[in-house]
């Protein structure tokens, strides 16, 4: 944490109440100043190339891009950045996500006014934050593959695959989604002919079904 200002924050959730509220936790202490907020992954992205934050604070059900696609895109963007994630699911498959996504750190919406601000400055020093749930998962998780002597299977589609899954499954064309992905349409749609290859897929409707199962938008 600098001596000189506070950690410059970039806020994430498609919620404005939500995102209030969080501020006023977070602009309560002298440390922490959020800098930006925006109401969906994609733009996260692009306002965090703008501020450049110490620090951004994900949602995971967001529009557009999730607050994981986003935390990996940032990753690989802002390795120096350091990221959380915020949000409303105590979920193991979510928690691992978050952290092969590149986060320093999980924490409930529940819990945030006990929880956040502490959750920032251990990100900001390097080190993680668990909450005591996630931290049982983790432990649990590793001495099951201990025993079972091998690492969990790999997903089916690849990360840009699941960006791509989730745009089309909310509507959008593939040139609005080459636009926020910064890519090709002809890259969109050989990713969409891969997505329906590998998933056993016909159409459009079919992947907005198994984007609902995945957990990628809601129902």
């Amino acid at each position: 944490m600098g001596e000189t200002r506070p950690v410059r924050i970039l806020l994430a959730d498609d919620h404005a109440l939500v995102r209030r509220g969080v501020r006023l936790i977070l602009d309560n202490e002298p440390d922490l100043s959020v800098v930006a907020e925006t109401a969906d992954g994609a733009e996260a992205i692009a306002r965090a190339r703008v501020e450049r934050p110490d620090l951004a604070i994900l949602d995971i059900a967001m529009p557009r891009l999730t607050g994981l696609q986003a935390a990996r895109e940032l990753s690989r963007l802002l390795p120096e950045m350091r990221i959380l994630i915020l949000t409303m699911y105590d979920n193991e498959q979510y928690f691992f996500e978050a952290l092969k996504a590149g986060a320093s750190g999980y924490v409930l919406k529940s819990v945030a006014d006990r929880d956040l601000v502490e959750a920032c400055r251990a990100a900001v020093r390097g080190e993680p934050f668990l909450y005591p749930g996630a931290v049982n998962a983790l432990i649990r998780n590793y001495l099951e593959r201990v025993a079972k002597g091998d690492d969990p299977p790999g997903r089916a589609i690849t990360d840009r695959e699941e960006e791509v899954l989730k745009l089309v499954a909310e509507g959008y064309s593939s040139k609005q989604i080459a636009d926020v992905l910064f890519i090709s349409v002809k890259t969109v749609e050989r990713h969409r002919a891969n997505l329906l290859h590998k998933l056993g897929l016909r159409d459009r409707l079919e992947l907005t079904r198994y984007a609902i199962r995945a957990g990628l938008i809601e129902p």
